[in-house]
């Protein structure tokens, strides 16, 4: 009897819904990404081997007479400081990146660090090596930024090693003042145009050309984390016009989707 009221009773399947005729990329996707740092030990594992990597090749640096003091060079944003809980924040609600909202973020000077991003810059501190930070926050986010950093012991937190962007967001001209005054060893960051110039604002055929051309430099002199949520190669598909509609953006992003038949 018992086997017999088993084998009757029925279960609700579960409720699968069917997919989207349109798949939208904007602005929702980038929470897929967030999820990805936030959870995959695979991203851990990348930042760990991206900071392994410059371990040994600070060393090998520091091996070479030079004339100025050493240094690295870095930059902060998903390559210091996680700042995935703002992506998911923004994308769950759908709406994108926008200024005040980001201000609001890293007022609360409450991002985790990159893993492994702590423990290699206090190594090179105790190596005699100075470590400047370069970034594209703004002047009102200096303090708040600063008490991110000092939050999590990073070393040289302070005004003399924080260069915030000024009037451009290019940071070659900051790479330039710190390589007046030291030498500098390594460059670390999750943007292309962390690394030099020929790097900023270039559409997408022509990041991959520049690419190319350095690719002896990565894992040497240019140390790249991952990130992708967010960079220069999204608004390089829709030719950095920060004006087009959501909609629009979505459409074109769809476009360079490659698929198969």
């Amino acid at each position: 009897m018992l086997a017999g009221t088993i084998s009757c009773k029925t279960t609700q399947a579960p409720v699968v819904q069917a997919p989207s005729s349109t798949t939208v990329l904007q602005p929702y996707g980038p929470a897929w990404a967030a999820l990805w740092q936030q959870k995959a030990a695979e991203y851990k594992a990348l930042c760990f081997q991206a900071y392994n990597i410059a371990r040994m090749r600070l060393d090998e640096s520091l091996s070479q007479p030079a004339t100025l003091p050493p240094a690295v060079v870095t930059d902060i944003d998903e390559t210091v400081l996680d700042n995935s809980p703002y992506t998911v924040h923004t994308a769950l609600k759908g709406e994108g990146y926008a200024d005040k909202t980001w201000i609001e973020w890293t007022a609360k000077a409450a991002a985790d660090t990159v893993p492994g991003a702590l423990s290699f810059l206090q190594y090179a501190a105790s190596k005699g090596v100075h470590v400047f930070y370069i970034t594209n926050r703004s002047e009102t986010e200096r303090a708040s930024t600063l008490e991110n950093l000092q939050r999590w012991h990073f070393p040289d937190a302070d005004n003399e090693h924080l260069l915030l962007k000024t009037t451009t967001s290019g940071k070659e001209s900051r790479r330039q003042q710190v390589a007046q005054t030291h030498h500098i060893l390594l460059l670390m960051g999750d943007n292309l145009s962390d690394f030099a110039a020929i790097f900023d604002k270039q559409p997408v055929a022509q990041r991959e050309q520049v690419t190319q051309q350095s690719a002896a430099d990565f894992g040497r002199r240019f140390i790249v984390l991952p990130n992708p949520m967010y960079g220069d190669w999204l608004p390089a598909m829709f030719q950095y016009d920060y004006k087009r509609r959501p909609g629009e953006i979505d459409s074109l992003l769809r476009g360079a989707l490659k698929d198969y038949k």
